[in-house]
């Protein structure tokens, strides 16, 4: 019974502070125009899924509705979180076995990634390319050698700490809280076998002092290999709200934290959320406001190392409820709460908004090649660099070869 309400929690947790609410299939359809609608088709297009078996889908159909939906609207593939929080090996397991008992519904529909070929042909024939990610390294429950399982199952990212303090170091609501304790000798031990395998270090829900240190441990002991933050907000896009709060959200980052990524060659991706838009937060989240945090990041690291996460969920209905009715559990002094009752309880499906973000930036002057970069190139270079040792610049060089290759296919079997 205990381990059960241990599962419980840490699924609550997840769900929580993964910066979602409500269900992704009753999130807002933005109207776009028929060539936005066919470029997003034509292009790959990685986005991010956080909805864990359990609170934020309980029937297979759920699952599947969702992807078909994304296939449908050109939507590439998803990193989807298994892991987070303080959950354990045996939670690893059973969401696992969760999605991929949905998935083998229809397992003609999924291809599963372990090179970023398998992403390339799962955009060419109409799949859905599965990356798995784990926002905890808990998982390993202080069993380093089972970082090789981890790399097998196809995880490709791994975060050290989820808000709270770890064994690894401190997470970012910890960091709001004034316990930041920095990265541990743990914590630099999981990194040293991240890297090993070739999981990408992700930053996002770090406190700033323990994600500074793992930086400085990277670029010390690692040098040349990416380091990301993988669905996180720009704290100076909402310094100066007009209703900004004196603290802002602990869940975004600054300038000088995603600087950082830049120089080690990894990428940004903001999270489409909107309790974590400080001093805004709307009802449904806009294509323009959504516009707004890609242009941001794009003005301040350049096209190559931006990338999107939405980081939404199928249904978290339950999660909102539990989180009004036990506010104290969350030592954010009623920041999230807030942003709750003012409406702020969603995330935008990237199927149903990306269209439209792509009209709002070519209204913005931005090119169809680098919409191409911030939609997946530059997670797929940082891939290629990780999983296959690439050398930097090789996936551009590659590019044209792949877009005639779609083409042709397109031409022989037609669009999907």
């Amino acid at each position: 019974m205990k381990k059960l309400l241990i599962s419980v929690l840490a699924l609550s947790l997840l769900s929580l502070i993964s910066g979602v609410s409500h269900a992704s299939l009753d999130s807002k359809k933005w109207p776009a125009s028929k060539k936005a609608k066919q470029f997003v088709k034509d292009t790959i297009v990685i986005g991010m899924m956080a909805s864990p078996y359990g609170t934020g889908w309980t029937k297979n159909k759920q699952l599947l509705d969702y992807y078909r939906e994304s296939r449908e609207a050109g939507i590439t593939g998803h990193e989807i979180t298994l892991t987070a929080a303080s959950m354990n090996w045996d939670n690893l397991m059973q969401q696992h076995r969760a999605f991929r008992a949905a998935m083998a519904e229809e397992p003609e529909k999924y291809t599963f990634v372990r090179t970023t070929r398998d992403i390339e042909a799962a955009h060419i024939k109409g799949t859905t390319a599965v990356i798995w990610n784990s926002q905890t390294a808990t998982i390993l429950e202080e069993d380093l050698s089972r970082m090789a399982a981890v790399k097998e199952m196809g995880i490709v990212s791994m975060i050290l700490a989820y808000n709270d303090r770890f064994r690894t170091g401190s997470g970012q609501l910890a960091a709001y809280n004034g316990k930041d304790d920095g990265l541990t000798e743990w914590g630099r031990a999981v990194i040293d076998e991240m890297v090993k395998y070739g999981i990408m270090l992700d930053l996002s829900h770090t406190g700033k002092k323990t994600a500074m240190d793992a930086m400085d441990h990277m670029d010390k002991h690692h040098p040349g290999v990416p380091y990301s933050f993988t669905h996180s907000l720009p704290a100076g896009l909402y310094k100066n709200a007009k209703k900004a709060t004196p603290k802002g959200c602990y869940r975004n980052v600054t300038d000088e934290e995603v600087l950082r990524v830049k120089k080690s060659g990894g990428y940004v991706s903001p999270t489409f959320t909107e309790w974590m838009m400080d001093g805004i937060w709307p009802d449904d989240i806009s294509p323009k406001q959504a516009a707004d945090m890609i242009d941001y990041y794009v003005k301040l690291l350049g096209e190559d190392y931006v990338g999107l996460a939405t980081d939404d969920m199928y249904d978290v209905s339950l999660v909102v409820d539990f989180a009004k009715k036990n506010a104290t559990m969350y030592a954010d002094g009623g920041y999230m709460i807030d942003a709750f009752n003012k409406g702020a309880d969603d995330a935008a499906m990237m199927a149903r908004i990306l269209p439209a973000i792509t009209d709002e930036l070519w209204k913005r002057g931005y090119t169809n090649k680098q919409l191409a970069k911030i939609y997946a190139g530059n997670k797929m270079r940082v891939y290629q660099q990780l999983w296959e040792k690439a050398p930097k610049g090789k996936w551009e060089k590659e590019y044209k070869e792949r877009v005639q290759l779609r083409k042709e296919y397109m031409e022989k079997f037609g669009s999907r």
